[in-house]
């Protein structure tokens, strides 16, 4: 379960405020897939990273039962010096896990071969996102919070992917970021609507979606 109550986030930026989070208090239950949906620039990737606690709000807080994950396939947390292979096994032994176990199964998921024991700094994009997703899935955490990563790698790793992710939400939560409104509708059960920096939460996914459409129709009109 992850509860916000009275989260606010605003930006400033030359002097112009932008409000991501607008006093919202909701609950994201235990058990479920939900998908947060909105417009570009809502504010949904910066209310993952608030609930994963690399982003602090302005006002209001986040509770939360159970380990929530950082926002999967997020790389920005390696060190850009050490290989793929330390980094997971530092990853390991921060979350307490067998450092062994981890990294032979990153290894394995992520495919990259030699360049597995290569200093991140030399990763393309392509290659970080997998040993990313390998990663997160690496670590048995209750609520896994995705934006867009069944998008990473070839249509082979996309699919291996998403069924893995499949896998992990048997038993455990996720709050899901996607455009594909039909992965959405595979992966969640619930929905939640970003706009304006007010936050609309419904328990049928359909109903969310609804929503979310009506918004940008109305966008484009």
């Amino acid at each position: 379960m992850i509860k916000l109550e009275n989260l606010t986030k605003i930006y400033r930026l030359n002097g112009r405020k932008k409000v991501i989070a607008d006093n919202i208090t909701a609950v994201f239950p235990t058990g479920e897939a939900v998908a947060l949906l909105g417009r570009n620039g809502a504010g949904k990737s910066s209310l993952l990273r608030m609930m994963a606690g690399s982003m602090l709000p302005t006002s209001g807080r986040i509770l939360s039962t159970g380990r929530i994950s950082w926002p999967v396939g997020f790389a920005g947390a390696f060190h850009k010096e050490l290989s793929g292979e330390q980094n997971v096994r530092f990853l390991a032994r921060v979350y307490g896990l067998d450092t062994d176990a981890v990294s032979d199964f990153v290894q394995n998921f992520a495919g990259l071969g030699q360049h597995y024991y290569l200093p991140f700094r030399t990763y393309s994009s392509g290659m970080r996102s997998r040993l990313a997703f390998g990663a997160s899935m690496a670590v048995p955490f209750d609520t896994y919070l995705i934006d867009e990563v069944t998008a990473v790698g070839d249509a082979s790793f996309r699919k291996k992917s998403t069924e893995l992710l499949k896998q992990r939400l048997c038993t455990s939560s996720a709050i899901v970021v996607s455009h594909s409104l039909g992965t959405l509708k595979r992966i969640c059960q619930s929905g939640a609507v970003l706009e304006n920096g007010k936050l609309y939460y419904y328990n049928d996914i359909d109903d969310a979606i609804a929503h979310h459409s009506a918004n940008m129709e109305a966008a484009e009109s």
